[in-house]
């Protein structure tokens, strides 16, 4: 049998689990813009990767204490207006109307009585991390699918009669240690024990014991992993429900590996695995922001872009070959540029690469910029692969002060030191 547990309104939860007053009533997590990164003044960010990998994103984080005041309220022309989206509402502002994604002062009028608290990554990335080390302590096999979402597969080690009372008592635990309540699905199928846990919300579990009737009228557009372009796809050939899929073997085997991974996701009893942390294969970093058509800036934070993914490169302990740059204008246009490269990675060769890409991408009459997204990857192993010897000694000496460098980040901040064009 496989459980899929899910914390329910993960990040307000949390919140809760360190601050009661907020249990019972009307409250929310919100974010603001993520545009941090680019203040000219000093932020004090940190790079937060303390439970990161394949299926956990590591995030930027400013350490400067947070308020509703000094975070969600802008003075402009005398006049306060309230900034930031809901990330996570709880249960009791939802029956208000609040939902995630909403404008805070949208919510506050629909629910004047909520209660908004900044976001606190530290915070969610540390519960995370120890509630997967409590339930690898609890269950012989666990895979963590996000920050707030397990797999675990009880075959062999728990009579499927029992599963559902063991699944009632890790419930309860889980809350007594944590504070945190989690919703379980229980299936004999992996992603049909996902499916489940919508039933089990919140703070319950829910078991299904006939798979074919409990998928018969579920809309395809709720199967975890079947997106717009998919749905699309199947809808015109007819498939509206889940149970149209398992009629429709034929054909879902024609499509080949998607079709068929879908066909077994869905219909085959007993299918699924536990799939474990796997090597990273990119590090991407975007950030969207309002026109901008000043070449000087966007160089500017372009650079700084470059920045903090040199600093996630080395977190990550990888040596990426392949960069990456792509820049949207608000007239839709989008230019994107690769460069590839054997040498060893450091901070000023990525600076440098993005900075002469930028030159080449630049377009005057498009409205300004709008977006930019940088990615590294294909990380070299460096036992199988010779870096360029003509620029060795160079970038070993910046691979040196990057070491010292990241050593005063750690310690005060991502932006304590900068290149003369981030300012």
């Amino acid at each position: 049998m496989f459980l899929h547990i899910d914390i329910d309104s993960f990040f307000i939860s949390a919140e809760r689990s360190v601050n009661p007053k907020l249990l019972n009533t009307p409250a929310a997590v919100g974010s603001r813009s993520n545009l941090e990164i680019f203040n000219k003044k000093r932020d004090h960010t940190k790079l937060i990767n303390i439970n990161s990998g394949a299926f956990v994103t590591p995030v930027f984080h400013n350490l400067d204490k947070r308020t509703f005041e000094n975070y969600f309220i802008d003075e402009i022309d005398g006049k306060k207006k309230i900034r930031g989206i809901i990330t996570t509402a709880s249960y009791e502002a939802r029956a208000c109307g609040v939902k995630t994604a909403m404008p805070i002062a949208k919510a506050l009028r629909l629910c004047p009585q909520l209660i908004v608290v900044p976001s606190n990554y530290p915070l969610y990335h540390r519960l995370s991390k120890e509630l997967h080390i409590y339930m690898q302590e609890h269950i012989p096999l666990v895979e963590q699918y996000s920050i707030d979402e397990f797999f675990g597969d009880l075959s062999g080690w728990i009579e499927d009669d029992r599963v559902l009372e063991f699944s009632k008592e890790l419930k309860t635990e889980i809350y007594k240690k944590f504070k945190l309540p989690v919703s379980i699905g229980i299936s004999n199928s992996k992603y049909i024990a996902k499916l489940a846990t919508n039933r089990a919300k919140p703070f319950g579990v829910f078991l299904v014991k006939d798979q074919n009737e409990f998928i018969k009228y579920i809309p395809i557009e709720e199967f975890p992993g079947i997106g717009k372009g998919f749905s699309k796809k199947l809808k015109a050939f007819g498939i509206k429900t889940l149970s149209d899929i398992c009629k429709s073997k034929k054909l879902l085997y024609s499509w080949k590996k998607p079709g068929i991974e879908l066909y077994n996701r869905v219909c085959s009893p007993n299918y699924g695995k536990i799939s474990y942390k796997e090597p990273q294969k990119s590090i991407g970093l975007s950030r969207t922001f309002d026109a901008i058509d000043d070449y000087k800036e966007i160089h500017r934070r372009v650079v700084i872009i470059a920045r903090y993914l040199a600093h996630m490169a080395v977190k990550a302990n990888v040596n990426p070959q392949r960069f990456e740059l792509k820049i949207y204008y608000k007239d839709s246009t989008k230019i994107k540029k690769t460069h590839s490269t054997n040498r060893l990675f450091n901070e000023h060769l990525l600076k440098d690469a993005f900075a002469k890409m930028l030159k080449s991408m630049w377009l005057h009459n498009r409205g300004g910029v709008v977006k930019l997204r940088a990615n590294i990857t294909s990380f070299a192993n460096s036992k199988h692969k010779t870096p360029n010897l003509l620029n060795i000694d160079d970038d070993r000496k910046n691979q040196k002060l990057d070491k010292a460098l990241y050593k005063l980040r750690d310690m005060y901040g991502l932006d304590i030191i900068k290149r003369a064009d981030e300012h």
